[in-house]
């Protein structure tokens, strides 16, 4: 008779980042890094995000890309384009990960994205990278909740 003894399981890797003031690209980029390490991570103020450059030409540029459409019933299959700042995020981030391959679906499972701090997350401590600080840049930029709003988001509705 053999006995079975399990391993134990390692702890849980979990990271809380605040998006406010950080470059969507850059932020993108290094949350997907954190992802394929096995890191659970939760996003938090998706909205103040910042997108860099003009914000006339990142808004043409996400507009002339949302109303790209398919022949056959764009209803249906055409490519659908997020709206809301939690999915235009979550979007980058998922541009950044391998897809095709299990590690990368498992790896956008493990994220989280939300507008504000939601209830169960507030007392954490929340990471800024210093790399993405939208501060440093020298240029004008536009947050994602103001470009969320020109492409219809109709914002979030307060549970009262």
């Amino acid at each position: 008779m053999s006995v079975k003894v399990e391993a134990p399981r390692p702890p849980e890797r979990v990271l809380y980042i605040d998006a406010s003031d950080q470059v969507l690209g850059r932020l993108a980029a290094a949350v997907a890094k954190k992802l394929l390490e096995g890191y659970r991570v939760y996003v938090v103020n998706a909205e103040n995000a910042v997108i860099s450059g003009d914000p006339l030409r990142v808004f043409r540029s996400y507009r002339i890309w949302w109303e790209l459409k398919v022949h056959v019933n764009p209803y249906k299959w055409g490519p659908h384009r997020p709206r809301s700042p939690i999915f235009i995020l979550r979007k980058a981030v998922a541009g950044m990960l391998p897809k095709e391959k299990q590690k990368g679906r498992e790896a956008l499972r493990r994220l989280k994205v939300y507008i504000g701090v939601p209830k169960e997350l507030q007392g954490k401590e929340f990471t800024k990278f210093e790399f993405a600080d939208a501060r440093k840049l020298g240029h004008k930029f536009i947050r994602v909740g103001e470009l969320a709003q020109k492409l219809g988001w109709k914002g979030v509705l307060s549970k009262q």
